[in-house]
């Protein structure tokens, strides 16, 4: 039979594993820095690729992520989803089509999406060449939860 102090010392030691395990999976905070193209490896995806640049916490944001997706000429890189966080593509060269409100839409070099929070959206490659697209991702405590 376990005395209050055997009680004790078990809550106290889970406890404290509880928050080492916290503290070890927390993200480190981002901070200002220059990420250079060339050094962010290069994945190879089933539609083309991605440079994932950066994703964790800020002074502001729950989470900030930014990376690039290379789109194969035909792909998309996912079915249309939703998701609660809310993400800008800043197209660099290609054509592709970006689902929004039940619509698939032009966007070419030099446009600017936003993709609102739970809003069902996708992208794919319209073009014959290579698609490549900035994607900025943020998370803030206002964030919703996915829509399910």
């Amino acid at each position: 039979m376990m005395t209050r102090r055997d009680w004790f010392i078990a809550l106290a030691a889970a406890t404290l594993t509880a928050s080492a395990f916290a503290v070890v999976t927390q993200k480190a905070m981002l901070t200002s820095a220059i990420y250079n193209w060339n050094s962010i490896p290069v994945k190879t995806t089933e539609s083309g690729s991605v440079r994932s640049f950066f994703s964790g916490p800020t002074p502001t944001l729950k989470n900030l992520e930014v990376h690039v997706t290379t789109l194969n000429p035909g792909q998309a890189p996912h079915k249309p989803h939703r998701h609660g966080h809310e993400e800008l593509l800043i197209i660099k060269q290609g054509s592709v089509e970006v689902l929004i409100d039940g619509r698939w839409q032009p966007a070419g070099p030099g446009s600017v999406v936003l993709l609102a929070s739970n809003q069902l959206h996708g992208v794919r490659n319209t073009g014959t060449v290579p698609a490549v697209y900035h994607v900025i991702a943020w998370t803030s405590s206002d964030t919703p939860p996915d829509a399910k």
